[in-house]
């Protein structure tokens, strides 16, 4: 044998000496303890059964509790009234109403003069 050979083999033997000493024990199924007796689990599992499940969410959780309002319909009407004259305080873009008219300082006829040269290809001048 060459000695590369039996030196793998020794690495290997070294390897699996290492892998079993590590290995766990099983030590069996715990014993459970309990301070309550089998008759009271059964009666507190009946009572979580009948009631509500405290976790539950959207269609599973039940009917929604009622809210009791302290304003009445009639003031809650015109609060709604004032709100739908009243400009929208988030509007963005076109629905914010009417642009501000903003002077420019350039002559209308530059303006013109500027975009036909740009249709016909002209270089605009800088």
């Amino acid at each position: 044998m060459t000695a590369s050979k039996i030196l793998s083999a020794v690495a290997v033997a070294l390897m699996a000496v290492a892998g079993a000493a590590h290995a766990e024990t099983y030590e069996g199924v715990h014993q459970l303890t309990s301070a309550a007796s089998r008759a009271d689990v059964a009666g507190q599992a009946v009572v979580a059964a009948h009631s509500a499940n405290p976790y539950a969410t959207g269609a599973n959780a039940g009917p929604a509790q009622v809210l009791v309002s302290s304003n009445s319909r009639d003031a809650v009407r015109a609060e709604a009234a004032v709100a739908a004259r009243s400009a929208d305080p988030y509007a963005e873009g076109a629905s914010s109403g009417v642009a501000p008219i903003v002077a420019s300082t350039v002559d209308r006829a530059t303006v013109r003069a500027a975009a036909r040269a740009a249709a016909r290809g002209d270089a605009l001048p800088l």
